[in-house]
């Protein structure tokens, strides 16, 4: 084995452990990170550069709460066709999965009007934000983001050896692409855009964005995560992919976690030039991490077209029920494009939060631009009567 092969395993290495938590975030590792937090007496849950994360009461068995409306999942899904095949799939898990993997990445490629070559699979978007953090930041630089934005990419570009330079967000919670431009130096090695953004839940101009990416990849790559498009109003014709058919250096993430209801499954792809990708998958491989039936389901998720319409409807059904309920009481809650819907609270976040779970309600709480904020997923509409009688108690 090679020096150069030897010192990239001890980099691996080292990255997996000093980014712990941070790049993976499972059920039993939120509830132990909840527990170490209180044992610390930490009010807050992760501390940015920016923005804080409230520390929740100790997680309760989600089996046994009122409404989970706390991770941005798809109270709907999966579909019967995408659980039909996972079950169906099962009985060749003797197999390795390569050449049904393959039949996805040429279908999602025909769909995203790319080649398979600019495609790289995933077990979840976040994976394949996390490894591109991983081979963008090895040898430090900066990564230019939203404030508030969503963490993973970020987190891991810190603990590879990175930096952030957060760019608030305008005062109509748009991504402010002249100051992000403005803010990019010879240390920049990634611009990331999360649209629709988390924790935030707002959207970009579509054609801002598309003139940005265009002029901005021109002098360093562009990251555009769009894990919850397909929820907004627009859905994917405001999608950055076809730049990528015409040859930008722009990365464009996809999950199926969201629209299509599998996020325990673990499935998601990203879109980029050949080349960037394969200096990705030189340092670490894309697909290994995905289990056959996911594949199956995923492959016939995309095929169930009336039913992921009947979710995006039933998500903003429940959007629009609970967005009346907070204007009517007074809440200024930030225009939401997506399946969650982020207000101010006038009360600490962790004393908030003590309060909800009581009730059995899980949700979020953050600290940011000196206000606190909740941050509600859409659940089902019984799930947001549940939500919605809570605050009714609790800050009415």
């Amino acid at each position: 084995m090679s020096t150069s092969n030897l010192h990239r395993r001890d980099w691996l290495k080292k990255m997996a452990l000093s980014v712990g938590a941070v790049a993976v975030a499972p059920t039993a590792l939120w509830a132990a990170t909840v527990e170490e937090a209180q044992k610390n007496n930490q009010k807050f849950l992760y501390r940015n550069t920016s923005f804080d994360e409230f520390t929740p009461p100790r997680m309760p068995d989600l089996s046994t709460v009122k409404a989970r409306l706390v991770w941005n999942e798809n109270p709907h899904g999966p579909s019967k066709l995408a659980a039909k095949a996972f079950q169906e799939a099962v009985w060749d898990g003797n197999h390795y999965s390569w050449s049904t993997l393959g039949q996805l990445v040429q279908k999602i490629a025909d769909k995203e009007g790319v080649t398979p070559d600019n495609i790289m699979m995933g077990p979840g978007s976040s994976d394949l934000l996390e490894k591109t953090a991983l081979v963008y930041f090895r040898e430090g630089g900066n990564v230019v983001s939203a404030d508030p934005s969503y963490m993973s990419l970020v987190s891991v570009a810190k603990a590879s050896g990175g930096s952030w330079k957060a760019v608030k967000l305008t005062e109509d919670y748009q991504h402010d692409l002249k100051a992000m431009e403005a803010a990019i130096d010879d240390d920049t090695k990634l611009v990331y855009i999360t649209n629709p953004n988390n924790p935030t839940a707002t959207q970009t101009d579509t054609e801002d964005l598309k003139d940005f990416c265009k002029r901005v990849s021109k002098k360093v790559p562009v990251f555009i995560d769009e894990a919850y498009l397909e929820l907004a109003p627009e859905g994917m014709d405001a999608s950055m992919a076809p730049l990528v058919a015409e040859g930008y250096d722009v990365f464009v993430a996809r999950t199926f976690s969201k629209i299509h209801g599998m996020a325990g499954l673990r499935m998601g792809y990203m879109l980029g030039k050949k080349e960037s990708l394969e200096a990705i998958n030189d340092i670490t491989r894309g697909g290994m991490g995905i289990a056959g039936p996911t594949i199956a389901a995923a492959s016939a998720s995309m095929d169930d077209e009336a039913y992921l319409t009947d979710c995006k409807n039933k998500i903003k059904e429940a959007r629009d029920y609970t967005t009346s309920y907070l204007e009517s009481r007074g809440f200024d809650y930030m225009p939401s494009s997506t399946n969650f819907v982020i207000f101010p609270i006038p009360m600490e976040g962790d004393a908030f939060l003590e309060k909800i779970y009581d009730k059995k309600v899980v949700v979020r709480a953050f600290r940011f631009w000196d206000q606190n904020w909740c941050r509600v997923s859409m659940g089902t509409m019984e799930e947001m009567k549940y939500f919605t009688d809570a605050i009714e108690e609790i800050l009415v």
